[in-house]
């Protein structure tokens, strides 16, 4: 492990029985607190995508939004939020999609991005890939492509890298 993600890892707490009994909710909230380590965090989830010629960040709602921008502003590009339903004023275009207990909605305003628009979905954790998965299937059905992912933590037990095996999956700290 290095340096920057000792240091990161030690700014994620985990909160046991959080949203349900039996997971472990791993709380950013101590590292968006630091500002050298959001800086530092957020570098490096941009670092690996500045010379892929991104148009957008895309940022999954709640936590997806506030490193998801920025990133945008670290690449120099525009952000796109990325909601649960009812949340966007203009026309959207929405995405069901299962969950491991149900399903749940993703929505994006139709005219978020031109068609063809190089995006980087980013967003906090990557757990099963599910959400992530959803926000890009979304994204290319607005006619963009999915140059790759972005995330500060990635937990390997839920094997969501797998999910998102044929696309750019990169991650700051590992767990």
């Amino acid at each position: 492990m290095t340096t920057l993600e000792h240091r990161l890892t030690r700014l994620v707490r985990d909160v046991p029985d959080f949203p349900k009994k039996g997971i472990v909710f791993k709380d950013i909230t101590p590292l968006l607190a630091d500002a050298a380590a959001l800086r530092e965090a957020t570098k490096a989830m941009a670092m690996p995508y500045w010379e892929s010629s991104i148009d957008h960040v895309v940022g999954i709602e709640s936590r997806g939004f506030i490193l998801g921008a920025i990133v945008a502003r670290a690449l120099d590009v525009g952000f796109i939020p990325v909601r649960k339903p009812g949340k966007l004023p203009a026309k959207v275009m929405s995405l069901e999609y299962a969950l491991e207990y149900g399903s749940d909605t993703l929505e994006v305003h139709a005219d978020a991005c031109m068609s063809e628009a190089r995006v980087l979905i980013v967003d906090d954790v990557l757990a099963t890939g599910g959400t992530a998965g959803a926000a890009g299937e979304l994204m290319e059905r607005l006619g963009a492509r999915v140059v790759g992912f972005s995330f500060l933590l990635q937990l390997s037990a839920l094997k969501g890298r797998e999910r998102l095996a044929e696309r750019r999956v990169e991650s700051v700290l590992t767990l």
